[in-house]
């Protein structure tokens, strides 16, 4: 019997049902209001994204190259004032706010516009029995892609979402978290600035604020495709909505991602894949390493330098010049999420190595980095996603054992294998049900720009990035052409009385098991031809 696994809440409840008050989960601080878009409002833009979209679809790719670098120049060229936004709106610290947010950006558009091209331009294939005509494949423009994204990442999750679709000749409309609302209306100016200057309407590219409500307008507002970053509970409700037009959707729902450390790993590059694969952004990372899965005669050596480690790192308020390692969770929901789950843990046996209780720091929202041992399948913690900065470690004593627990859950984004053995790191990544397996390293396959991003299992399905993912957001269309000037058209009606005799005699030609047969279909047609009534 399989349990659903719990995905964290990833927004707050609206004061009022018209704006967003948003705040420094670091410090309290009230940073301003925000107008929620009614249903109304959600539509209006779409329809806004449909008529720019109608001049964009025909740019060259040159044009869009610009495009992108207009983004790719600003997001430069105000670095330190989009990770102020950054740090303000989520709590993270500046140093993620850079290797996070501004790092993965410029990666992804720099990857785009050297392969975007090379992957969208019409590709010629061979037309197979058809050798009179030419075949080609080309990539259409879809129209208008909804991108419905989470908290995690405010500046990230909206560039990285939109520029592949922009690419590929389609507006966006990107409905962003109200938890980081914000940020958002300074992140527009990017696109807005960049589609001006290449004389495309800003409209090309919206950036909408709002509840449940919103993103369930978007849903439904005819667009032509939609990405949605998020929980299992929401994505249900996302494929409900998206059955009114039959929209197609790429889900990417989250993990409960591995780390299997075995015996002949490399224990200081072990113990700080562990504190990257966790610690990161205080664990609100959908391929977290939450799971640590530890071959025994390793065990205590690895836990010895994991916690001398983690019980260093420094929480508090982010500033300028790493005053601290952890910042703040990015909302007071997801702190109460993090710490039920770990009481559970506890009340049922769990030991806290370090951690194990909610951090006061004046006003803000602060779970510690902590790690849990004695960990059973009874315990909430185990199966469901945590969103925060809980490490759970398991002691195994065999590679099946740890694959057999590594696969154990519902869910399969990312995965992680630390060895020495580069053979047994491909044996073991072969068996882990997971979209991605990283070998001695955490979370890189996201940064490498020719490799997909996506998961199996509860962690959703379809693709982001590398030429699958491009492709995604256009509609492959099959053209078939003439090959010369001289192409008789088949002449099928009327029905003569052979006529079946011969496309029997053709099919076994074409296509029976051995060269007899084949000879004899082919005497057959010969026959046919020359002693037709």
């Amino acid at each position: 019997m399989t349990t659903q696994p719990h995905i964290q809440p990833q927004a707050s409840s609206p004061v009022t049902p018209d704006v967003i008050e948003c705040f420094n989960p670091a410090t309290g601080e009230k940073l301003g209001t925000i107008p929620a878009m009614k249903p109304d409002d959600v539509r209006a833009a779409v329809e806004r994204a449909r008529a720019a979209q109608r001049l964009w679809r025909n740019s060259t790719f040159k044009q869009r190259r610009a495009v992108l670098q207009h983004i790719l120049d600003h997001v430069i060229a105000h670095d330190d004032e989009l990770c102020e936004y950054v740090v303000k709106d989520s709590g993270k610290t500046y140093e993620n706010a850079m290797l996070g947010e501004i790092l993965p950006i410029c990666n992804k558009i720099k990857w785009l516009q050297k392969n975007g091209e090379k992957y969208l331009k019409p590709e010629r294939v061979g037309s197979g029995l058809l050798m009179h005509k030419k075949a080609r494949i080309e990539y259409v423009p879809l129209g208008v892609v909804a991108c419905i994204i989470p908290w995690n990442y405010p500046l990230q999750n909206i560039i990285s979402s939109l520029v592949a679709p922009l690419m590929a000749g389609n507006a966006v409309v990107v409905k962003a978290s109200e938890a980081v609302a914000w940020s958002t209306q300074r992140f527009q100016k990017i696109t807005d600035e960049a589609l001006r200057k290449e004389g495309f309407s800003p409209d090309t590219v919206q950036i909408i604020n709002g509840y449940g409500d919103t993103g369930a307008a978007l849903v439904r507002a005819n667009v032509q495709k939609i990405l949605f970053i998020g929980s299992v509970n929401n994505g249900r409700r996302i494929i409900e909505g998206s059955a009114e037009h039959l929209t197609p959707v790429v889900m990417e729902l989250g993990g409960k991602d591995p780390m299997i450390i075995c015996d002949d790993a490399d224990i200081q590059k072990a113990v700080h894949s562990a504190l990257g694969g966790i610690f990161v952004n205080l664990g609100q990372n959908c391929i977290a390493s939450e799971r640590l899965i530890v071959l025994d005669s390793v065990y205590e050596r690895f836990m010895k330098e994991l916690t001398a480690h983690a019980s260093k790192l420094r929480q508090g308020v982010p500033q300028h010049g790493g005053n601290v390692d952890v910042g703040a969770i990015a909302t007071p929901q997801q702190i109460k999420v993090i710490d039920t789950l770990v009481n559970d843990a506890l009340q049922k046996g769990a030991t806290a190595v370090i951690g194990g209780a909610k951090r006061e720091i004046g006003n803000g929202n602060f779970y510690p980095p902590t790690i849990l041992t004695n960990l059973t399948s009874d315990m909430r913690i185990t199966r469901e996603e945590i969103f925060g900065p809980v490490m759970l470690v398991f002691k195994v004593r065999s590679e099946s054992e740890a694959i057999a627990l590594a696969n154990s859950t519902e869910f399969g984004l990312h995965s992680t294998v630390i060895t020495s053995d580069r053979a047994r790191g491909r044996r073991l990544a072969a068996q882990l049900e997971a979209g991605a397996t990283c070998i001695n390293d955490f979370g890189l396959c996201y940064l490498n720009g020719d490799l997909p991003f996506g998961g199996v299992k509860y962690s959703g399905f379809g693709v982001m990035n590398g030429r699958d993912g491009l492709r995604a957001y256009t509609t492959p269309k099959a053209v078939l052409e003439d090959r010369g000037k001289f192409s008789p058209p088949p002449v099928l009606y009327p029905i003569g009385p052979q006529d079946y005799n011969k496309a029997r005699a053709s099919v076994r030609l074409l296509f029976a098991n051995g060269a007899g047969a084949r000879l004899k279909g082919l005497l057959t047609l010969l026959r046919l031809a020359v002693f037709k009534k």
